[in-house]
C-alpha cells in the first residue's frame, strides 16, 4: 500500500493563520456595520413590527402599556366604511397622475438641454432647484401665487379675461389640483437629472445610424431614445409612485387636509388619527393598509417591467 505523503512543514500553519485573519476581518466588519444594523432595527424594521401588531388593538398612547385592548380585525374592518379614509385613498390615487405627467415633462426637458442648449449646467441647477429648497419656502411662496385676491395667477387670469378664476387651495374642487401642481413643479428638476444621465450613456452610434438609413427625429425618439429609457423610467416610475403614498409635508404647511379633506392623503390622515386623535391602533391599521398597496403596486410594476424595460 502506498502511504500518503506528509503534508510540507508549515502548510497547517498558514492555514490556521488564515482562517484567523478572516475571522479577524469578518469581526471589524460587523464592528463597522453595527452602528448601521443598529439603527436599521431600532429606528425602521421594529417600528414595522410594532405597527402591526397595534393594528389590531384598539390603544390611546397616553394610557400607558395597561390601555391597549385587543379587538382583532375590527379596525381593518371600521376602515371599509370609514368616509375619510375612503377619500384619502381616492386622492391618492388621483395623485398618482402626477408621476407621469412631470416624468413626460422632465424627459423632454433632458432631451433638450442634453442636445439643443447651451448653458446646461445652468439650467440643471436651475430646475432642480425646487427640489432641494425648504418645504416650507416652496409653501410659502406658492400660497402668495395661489392667494385668491390678489394673488400673481389670478391677477393674470384676470387680465385675459377670466372673470372669476378659481381660489385654487381654497376652494375644495381646485385645492388637490394646486397641490398636484405643486408636486409636479417641485419634482420636474431631480426627475430631468436622471433622464439627462440615461441620455448621455446611450451609444451616439445608434443615432449615426439612425441618420444614414434616414431615420427622421420623431423615429430616433420612439425606436431609440425611449427603449434604451426604460431602466431609467422604470426607476422613476417606481421611486415616484412610492413617493405620491408618502406625500404629507406639503400638505401639512398649506393646508392641513383642507378644505374639506379635499387634500386629505393617507400619510396626512394617519398623522391626523395617531397624533391629533390619539387612536394609535386605528392609526396602525392605516399604516398596514398603506403598506400593503405600496408593496402590492410595487410588486406589479416588477412583474410588468420585463415587458417593456429594455436592460
Amino acid at each position: 500500500m502506498e502511504t500518503a505523503a506528509a503534508a510540507p512543514p508549515g502548510i497547517g500553519k498558514r492555514t490556521r493563520k488564515s482562517g484567523s485573519l478572516q475571522r479577524g476581518e469578518t469581526l471589524w466588519g460587523m464592528l463597522f456595520v453595527s452602528p448601521m444594523l443598529l439603527g436599521v432595527f431600532i429606528l425602521v424594521l421594529l417600528p414595522i413590527v410594532a405597527t402591526m401588531v397595534l393594528g389590531f388593538a384598539d390603544w390611546n398612547f397616553v394610557q400607558g402599556w395597561n390601555g391597549i385592548r385587543w379587538v382583532g380585525f375590527e379596525n381593518f374592518r371600521n376602515l371599509l366604511h370609514d368616509d375619510m379614509f375612503i377619500k384619502s385613498v381616492r386622492n391618492n390615487v388621483i395623485f398618482l397622475l402626477t408621476v407621469p405627467v412631470y416624468m413626460l415633462i422632465s424627459m423632454v426637458l433632458a432631451i433638450l438641454i442634453d442636445r439643443f442648449v447651451y448653458m446646461k449646467s445652468y439650467f440643471k441647477v436651475a430646475y432642480f432647484m425646487p427640489y432641494i429648497s425648504s418645504v416650507v419656502a416652496v409653501a410659502v411662496v406658492w400660497q402668495v401665487l395661489f392667494q385668491p385676491s390678489y394673488g400673481p395667477i389670478n391677477e393674470l387670469l384676470k387680465s385675459i379675461g377670466v372673470e372669476h378664476p378659481p381660489k385654487w387651495i381654497a376652494d375644495p374642487h381646485f385645492a388637490l389640483l394646486s397641490i398636484m401642481m405643486i408636486s409636479v413643479w417641485i419634482s420636474i428638476g431631480f426627475n430631468m437629472i436622471i433622464y439627462i444621465a440615461g441620455l448621455q450613456s446611450i451609444p451616439r452610434d445608434l443615432y449615426e445610424a439612425a441618420d444614414i438609413d434616414g431615420a427622421n427625429g420623431w423615429t430616433k425618439f420612439t425606436r431609440i431614445t425611449v427603449p434604451l429609457l426604460s431602466p431609467t423610467s422604470f426607476f422613476l416610475m417606481v421611486t415616484g409612485i412610492i413617493s405620491t403614498f408618502k406625500v404629507f409635508d406639503i400638505i401639512a404647511v398649506m393646508t392641513q387636509g383642507g378644505p374639506v379633506g379635499s387634500t386629505t392623503m393617507m400619510v396626512w390622515y394617519l398623522y391626523d388619527t395617531a397624533f391629533v386623535n390619539l387612536k394609535v391602533g386605528y392609526a396602525s391599521a392605516i399604516a398596514a393598509v398603506l403598506f400593503a398597496f405600496v408593496m402590492l403596486i410595487t410588486l406589479g410594476q416588477w412583474s410588468a417591467q420585463k415587458k417593456w424595460v429594455n436592460y
